[in-house]
């Protein structure tokens, strides 16, 4: 296989035949002409390839869709218009009213939410589990077991569960395991590779990486890709806009040179944080202080560009911190280039209660940093400054 580097630039894409750009045009269209009414018949009974209309698929979205199937060894892909409109489409095509979904505990709130209340209200049960104990999982399994869900590392503690031991058990039980790689990349980790049956991505974070588009995809088998883009996203409606395709798409060709950069951020600031008297404690994979380090190393190729921690004085000392930093931007976002702060109690999981996000382990002083691409000196300097104004 190709260096994901060339990947990232060359997969899926080919130089459009009527003009010979190279890039990817945007194919702003709603619909596409025929050449005759049997050719429309054929394409529309998809005896032919071509274009019907844009909610059912776009060359733009194609292209997309074929370069992060590439990228992370997926057969096909399907393109979404959000990381939640990609879950519910994956997980509507495998489950039906009275099917049951396990799901890890470390979850993005709006996922949670869609798995604790909106799949329940359409008679599909979800169990929640700590994956990070696999035996959890093996005795959660049962005969309408049709989907484990996995996020890892998850949102916002960077809890992980071992991708390779989970798909293990869910397949003695002809159970597909899913993986929210949205904190991760492929260029940090490939659950494919490690036995997992479908990878999601919010593509409005690392994969677009500039804060500017909004897009959710899921990689898998080409079967259940084309049942979900036939069925579910075609009939939901919650397609992708060539634009914010063309976006994602211009961002992925640059993902792993970003993804160095906030990778080798993340930890100079992790271990700047750890160090810190008004820090109580750090979550990052790659710190040795992790957990699951050892996990993470066998796993993951690098760590990432996501940290979370812990100030002393709970949700006061935490706003204080928030409203002192310069550099970095306080925002309900990740993966941009800039560094982004946000307290996960009161803005990214507010869906959960208190007690649901102490289970967690997100408690009033936890904040969570995505480190941005920045010079790492100058994200230290912001955050020292901003500690050192915490008062007690």
């Amino acid at each position: 296989m190709r260096s994901i580097y060339t990947q990232a630039v060359h997969a899926g894409e080919e130089p459009d035949p009527a003009t010979g750009a190279f890039p990817t045009p945007i194919f702003q269209a709603a619909a596409y002409r025929f050449s005759s009414a049997e050719e429309a018949a054929q394409i529309v009974a998809g005896e032919k390839e071509g274009y019907v209309y844009t909610r059912w698929s776009n060359p733009t979205v194609a292209a997309l869709e074929r370069k992060i199937a590439a990228l992370e060894g997926g057969e096909a892909a399907l393109a979404s218009a959000s990381g939640m409109a990609a879950i519910s489409s994956i997980l509507l095509t495998l489950a039906s009213p009275g099917d049951h979904i396990i799901a890890s505990d470390s979850l993005y709130g709006g996922t949670y939410r869609l798995l604790s209340q909106d799949l329940p209200a359409l008679g599909i049960e979800v169990t929640v589990v700590d994956a990070t104990e696999p035996v959890n999982i093996e005795r959660a399994m049962s005969e309408r077991t049709v989907a484990l869900f996995l996020e890892t590392p998850g949102n916002p503690t960077l809890r992980l569960a071992d991708i390779a031991l989970a798909a293990e058990i869910g397949h003695r039980q002809g159970v597909p395991t899913l993986v929210d790689n949205t904190f991760a990349t492929p260029y940090c980790q490939r659950p494919l590779a490690l036995g997992a049956d479908f990878v999601i991505h919010s593509a409005t974070k690392y994969l677009g990486g500039h804060g500017d588009a909004t897009a959710g995809l899921v990689m898998g088998s080409e079967e259940t890709i084309e049942r979900a883009r036939g069925t579910i996203r075609r009939d939901f409606g919650g397609i992708l806009n060539p634009f914010d395709a063309w976006l994602v798409l211009r961002g992925v060709r640059t993902l792993p040179l970003r993804m160095e950069r906030h990778c080798t951020n993340a930890l100079k600031v992790a271990r700047f944080l750890e160090g810190h008297p008004k820090v109580v404690r750090v979550f990052y994979p790659g710190l040795p202080s992790h957990p699951q380090y050892q996990l993470a190393k066998k796993q993951m190729t690098d760590f990432g560009g996501m940290v979370a921690f812990e100030v002393a004085g709970g949700l006061g000392a935490g706003r204080q911190l928030m409203d002192s930093v310069r550099l970095c931007t306080l925002a309900a976002n990740l993966g941009d280039v800039r560094t982004l702060i946000t307290h996960p109690a009161s803005m990214t999981h507010t869906q959960l209660t208190p007690e649901e996000r102490l289970a967690q382990g997100i408690t009033e002083g936890l904040i969570r940093l995505s480190v941005g691409i920045e010079e790492p000196e100058d994200i230290i300097e912001d955050l020292k400054r901003a500690l050192d104004t915490i008062q007690p």
